[in-house]
């Protein structure tokens, strides 16, 4: 499944077209042909799924990309901290290998500071933020706490200012993580939270390398430019990581001639490979995660699959682009696709249904809708 290799430095580079680097894309997110590994292995290679509506995105995700994949496997890692959910990329909450959680979280801490400083710092002036993260830390460390409880305690200590501030403010200094039921299949509960060294009993690492963390979004989501992997982690500067990693990387360009990065022995089918229909969870990864997304989710298409309000809906992938939306309805699964489908394609967009109703639990029939 590996394409003809990119350019070294200094020498001409391949150019990648969109739908290319949409086959490149799917082949690494195993939206081509699903994979027999284990849920805790595709969730490390995936660097997480985004986990912010609970409980189902997570478990779709994986059930999209895993044969034989069943709910209580992910419960089980979730409830035995082998995963963990943790605000990390964009500062979303994410559901991540416990390892990835202790790497991952020192090196988006400036995310996480720039989303609450834009979002709530004018209601914090002079605010002792060690001071606040030393006591928060002591509350959750005695028992998990919800955002409202955390805050409603944080503002005995630290009176006049706002609690849904402070409670946010713990959420920049510490790194908190939401233990079951929250996330598990069929139960699930309030947002509660811990530190992750408190839940794993083991330290952040005091050395994480932003390298590494730039390879490993090559691996899932490349070929990519240094926007693309800015726009999935919401860190900047990563010109420069990409840089200094140039020599070990292949490059090419996509059709506007911009410069893209590569590992070398990493899938890229060619263009015209088949790619089957597919229904991707909501908020997945897939369509979230570069700058430009045309190589999996047309334009046209962005404005109905993103709402105003910040909700990311399921999409039917169809020869490898979104051109339409799913969602459970009762007991049924309705499908609305943007334009009409052919007949084959059709068909497997109803079998792709009745395998989540299956593994939902749901008895009602899947409901291809007319176009609109």
């Amino acid at each position: 499944m590996t394409g003809a290799g990119g350019a070294p430095a200094g020498a001409a580079e391949p150019v990648l077209g969109t739908a290319a680097l949409g086959r490149a894309l799917l082949a690494r997110q195993h939206l081509l042909e699903r994979a027999t590994t284990s849920a805790g292995a595709m969730v490390r290679h995936l660097v997480g799924l985004q986990a912010q509506a609970v409980p189902d995105p997570p478990y779709l995700g994986l059930l999209s990309r895993l044969e034989g994949f069943r709910p209580e496997e992910l419960s089980g890692l979730l409830e035995s901290r082998a995963v963990v959910r943790i605000a990390l990329m964009r500062s979303t909450v994410h559901l991540v290998t416990a390892e990835d959680c202790l790497a991952l979280r020192p090196l988006v801490q400036p995310v996480i500071r720039r989303s609450m400083v834009g979002n709530w710092g004018r209601l914090l002036p002079g605010i002792d933020y060690p001071a606040l993260a030393a006591r928060a830390r002591t509350l959750v460390e005695e028992s998990p706490r919800t955002f409202r409880e955390l805050g409603s305690l944080l503002a005995e200590d630290f009176p006049g200012y706002d609690p849904a501030a402070l409670a946010q403010a713990a959420r920049c200094e510490l790194a908190l993580v939401q233990p079951p039921p929250r996330g598990v299949w069929g139960r699930s509960g309030a947002a509660a939270h811990t530190t992750a060294e408190h839940w794993l009993g083991r330290p952040l690492d005091s050395d994480p390398s932003l390298d590494d963390l730039v390879l490993r979004y090559l691996a899932a989501f490349g070929p990519a430019r240094a926007a693309d992997v800015q726009k999935w982690s919401g860190l900047t500067g990563l010109t420069a990581v990409l840089k200094r990693l140039a020599p070990d990387l292949l490059r090419f360009r996509d059709e506007r001639g911009r410069l893209l990065y590569d590992l070398p022995g990493a899938p890229r089918p060619a263009a015209d490979t088949p790619a089957p229909v597919r229904l991707i969870a909501p908020f997945d990864n897939l369509i979230l995660s570069h700058a430009d997304r045309a190589r999996v989710l047309p334009e046209e298409a962005r404005r109905r699959v993103m709402t105003q309000n910040g909700l990311v809906q399921g999409t039917l992938l169809v020869d490898g682009l979104v051109v339409g939306l799913w969602r459970p309805e009762g007991e049924d699964l309705r499908v609305r696709p943007f334009r009409r489908l052919r007949k084959a394609d059709r068909l497997a967009a109803e079998a792709e249904g009745a395998r989540i109703q299956e593994f939902a639990g749901r008895t009602g029939p899947v409901v291809v809708e007319p176009p609109g």
